[in-house]
């Protein structure tokens, strides 16, 4: 059973720290860029690769720091990722951060995760996550890849369009749900 509740982060208004910057960490923060390119993220590890020293240069949002991980670079966060090939490193990351009460996720470790990355479909304003509930990320990638081939394009005109009628409506809420969803089911069903 999938008791994951989805949920989508302003991570540009919180502060992500991630623990690694290899192969893993890059991943962690393409991901994060991928769907919040604004995101206020700041990683530390003893090395950083030079592909997130190239992402880390063009933004003034990701803060790099060299240095092995220490509890103390959990202040102010929101959200931790630890990103490590060390599992004792990693394990001491989910204390620490639970200790404070925030979220975390330990790569390919689900049973020391909060939270999962999962597949994301971004069309404009619409954006879909998709989960297996940590059990398979290449079949959420799958399912990502297929409904962006199937989502249409111009999905996002649509989304601007009905939000410009939602203006335009006079009376009360449960009147503008029911407009609104008679609109939605005529305009997918047509499409």
């Amino acid at each position: 059973m999938n008791e994951l509740y989805p949920v989508f982060l302003k991570v540009a208004q919180l502060n992500t720290l991630i623990v690694g910057a290899g192969n893993v960490g890059l991943e962690k923060l393409s991901f994060l860029l991928k769907s919040s390119p604004n995101a206020q993220v700041t990683i530390v590890a003893k090395e950083i690769s030079p592909e997130i020293k190239k992402i880390a240069d063009q933004s003034d949002a990701i803060a790099l720091v060299e240095d092995s991980y220490k509890e103390k670079y959990l202040n102010g966060r929101h959200i931790v990722i630890g990103a490590t090939d060390d599992k004792d490193v990693n394990k001491q990351i989910h204390l620490d951060a639970k200790a404070r009460n925030l979220l975390v996720n330990i790569a390919d470790t689900p049973a020391l995760c909060d939270f999962y990355l999962g597949g994301i479909v971004t069309k404009g304003n619409v954006k879909i996550a998709i989960s297996t509930n940590g059990k398979s990320p290449t079949t959420a990638k799958r399912l990502r890849q297929l409904l962006e081939e199937i989502i249409p394009e111009d999905i996002n005109e649509m989304v601007e369009n009905i939000h410009l009628y939602r203006d335009t409506l006079k009376g009360d809420f449960e009147y503008k749900v029911e407009a609104l969803n008679k609109l939605t089911k005529e305009l997918l069903v047509k499409n």
